[in-house]
């Protein structure tokens, strides 16, 4: 190892000899960077050296070299300012980039599969443009033929930088053989050929051969259009009405040229565009893709073009709720935002999208179509509508209509049997929400005791609900205490405790005063326990209702509940703890012995749980260092 360092290190002193005769470093910085690279090459020389290594050596040296580049100006803008010649390239000029290049290369070669690590060799073979671009793509793609990023950046070095279509043409069919099912490759090579043909096209433009590009501007058709319908405001230099005519002529040849590349075009475009849906016909995206092409390329029969990729595109994906959502977003002049339904152009735009979704659901209704409709139309109600101060929509003009037609789209997916849980629950809230609260009830209790009767969600929804309804209500609700706290008692049965806990909080708070039916709740709570077990992460029922008794009925009462629940199988860790830490914070006389009691039981079942022993351990050390205190004293 000590040898190839050293060997490795007397190749740099000519290199180095030539920084102290330049006057760029002194020898006592030449000194320092000796002794940082032979740091670095003992680092490389491991027999498993990491990535970080070579990065770490990598970027000292681009320091190093910015520093040189730098020194190397000022001395030469010196000698400039004194009339001598500027500095010649000499050996220190390219011993850096040539060290960098072998330090890349060595780690390109230990780490193959390191992608990230070949593009930053490739970008920084790009920035000092030293020849070995193509080398390094070469076994680059030798590496990785199946990746087709590799590919596209190779295609486009070639296109962009070394001004090489051919090659870059050649690449990509290479990368289309090697990943024919690449959407990326297939609408980069689109996009190139178009590219190139649009840069053939814009030097017969420059020659004064042609005219016109094959990018669509709509600012410029509309220009053209509006001074075709008003040509006679204009009028010619020498003031005769027919000089423009005596340009047709002239104009023949070059419309002809003109369509000529537009026809090219197409017939580019229709050629990539049959070969990527035979590589990949269950692409949606690809499609996309190609016709956002379409829509910014001016090709011959542009709308011919996007008329058939459309019909493909409805026969393949039909089927598809992606395709339908996609083809009624595009009728939104912006997608990324809600229409204004306010305004008469927001309205015309969500109608027209609700016609698309409306034919989807009628030649595909599934629950996923539906869900997507109701998505849409939420949002148009919510976001653009108006809410009162109850939280409730209001019955505007410019709301109404739409919550009469997200009502019907429910009652369809309903009769269609296209409505799951979720949307069940949407169905009843947007009731709630637009003040009906008794027909959301009647609708939640049709679902809990139909179909959805064993649907957790719908029933702590409807119970949920209830109890908000009877709290906002007050006393005037109080007569239908009995039947939420029934509708509680069937929930509890088909809903576990970790799946109802806003339930069990706002049931403790709307019992609290009723002690008729709190006793019956506390009963209820502890036979949900004795089933579900325990809970020892997150919310624990346990743990809420002896706090809840705490406050209202004092600690003595607490300690009668909770060795109740104590009694339960399986009473959880969680409740030991927090039972333990109630008797602590209680301070009375009877505190000290109860906590034993609780952590002796809870040792009885949880004797491996070493952080029990030791809150065992710190109350009684606790305890001694009192007594010693008080004895002092």
């Amino acid at each position: 190892m000590a040898d190839v360092v050293q060997l490795r290190l007397e190749r740099m002193v000519p290199e180095l000899d030539d920084l102290e005769k330049r006057g760029l470093f002194n020898r006592l910085e030449i000194a320092e960077i000796v002794k940082k690279r032979r740091k670095f090459e003992y680092r490389l020389q491991r027999p498993s050296p990491l990535k970080q290594d070579f990065l770490d050596y990598i970027e000292y040296e681009k320091q190093l070299d910015r520093l040189r580049t730098l020194r190397k100006k000022s001395i030469s803008r010196q000698l400039k300012d004194k009339g001598n010649k500027k500095l010649k390239k000499s050996l220190s000029d390219f011993g850096g980039v040539r060290r960098i290049i072998e330090i890349y290369r060595i780690a390109t070669s230990r780490f193959k599969g390191d992608l990230e690590l070949w593009f930053q060799y490739l970008e920084f073979c790009k920035e000092k443009n030293n020849g070995r671009m193509k080398k390094v793509l070469a076994q680059m793609i030798r590496f990785h033929p199946k990746v087709p990023a590799v590919w596209i950046y190779a295609a486009a070095w070639e296109f962009d930088h070394n001004l090489n279509a051919r090659a870059a043409h050649v690449i990509m069919q290479m990368g289309l053989r090697s990943c024919p099912t690449s959407e990326d490759l297939w609408v980069e090579f689109m996009r190139m050929e178009l590219t190139y043909l649009n840069k053939l096209k814009m030097r017969k433009v420059i020659l004064g051969e042609d005219n016109g590009t094959l990018i669509c501007d709509n600012e410029d058709a509309e220009e053209k259009q509006w001074q075709d319908e008003n040509k006679d405001l204009f009028m010619s230099l020498e003031g005769t009405k027919g000089a423009d005519d005596d340009l047709d002529g002239p104009m023949t040849d070059s419309s002809k040229k003109l369509d000529a590349f537009l026809d090219q075009g197409k017939a580019l475009f229709h050629k990539i565009y049959e070969g990527a849906i035979v590589a990949i016909p269950s692409s949606f995206s690809l499609r996309k893709s190609f016709l956002e092409i379409v829509e910014a390329t001016d090709l011959a029969h542009s709308e011919e073009l996007r008329t058939e990729i459309l019909a493909h595109m409805r026969r393949d994906f039909s089927k598809e709720p992606e395709y339908w959502n996609w083809l009624a977003q595009i009728k939104l002049k912006d997608q990324h935002s809600i229409p204004d339904i306010s305004s008469e152009s927001g309205r015309a735009q969500v109608d027209e999208v609700m016609k698309v979704y409306e034919e989807a659901i009628q030649f595909m209704p599934s629950v996923e179509m539906f869900d997507i409709c109701v998505k849409f139309l939420t949002k148009v109600v919510s976001e653009r509508g108006e809410m009162n101060n109850s939280g409730y929509y209001s019955a505007s003009k410019h709301t109404q209509d739409y919550t009469s037609l997200l009502l019907r789209i429910f009652g369809k997916a309903d009769t269609m049997g296209c409505l799951n849980e979720d949307l069940a629950c949407q169905y009843i809230v947007l009731y709630k929400n637009m003040g009906n609260f008794k027909d959301a009830m009647r609708l939640a209790e049709k679902f809990c005791e139909g179909k959805y009767s064993d649907s957790r969600k719908l029933w702590v929804l409807r119970v949920s609900e209830q109890m908000k309804h009877a709290s906002e209500s007050g006393s005037s609700d109080r007569a239908h205490l009995p039947f939420i706290f029934d509708i509680m008692k069937r929930m509890v049965k088909k809903v576990a405790v970790s799946d109802a806990e806003d339930v069990w909080v706002m049931a403790l708070e709307l019992f609290t005063n009723e002690k008729k039916y709190f006793g019956k709740l506390l009963d209820l709570a502890l036979v949900s326990l004795a089933k579900d077990g325990g809970q020892d992460d997150g919310f624990s029922l346990s743990a809420a209702l002896v706090n809840f008794i705490l406050m209202n009925n004092g600690i003595q009462q607490a300690r009668e509940f909770y060795k109740r629940l104590l009694a339960l199988p399986r009473p959880g860790l969680a409740i030991y703890k927090h039972c333990i830490e109630l008797e602590l914070s209680s301070g009375d006389t009877a505190s000290l012995a109860n906590a034993r009691k609780l952590f002796d039981c809870a040792l009885a079942t949880y004797a491996e749980d070493i952080s029990l022993w030791q809150e065992y351990y710190s109350m009684e050390t606790k305890n001694i260092m009192g007594q010693k205190t008080e004895l002092n004293s």
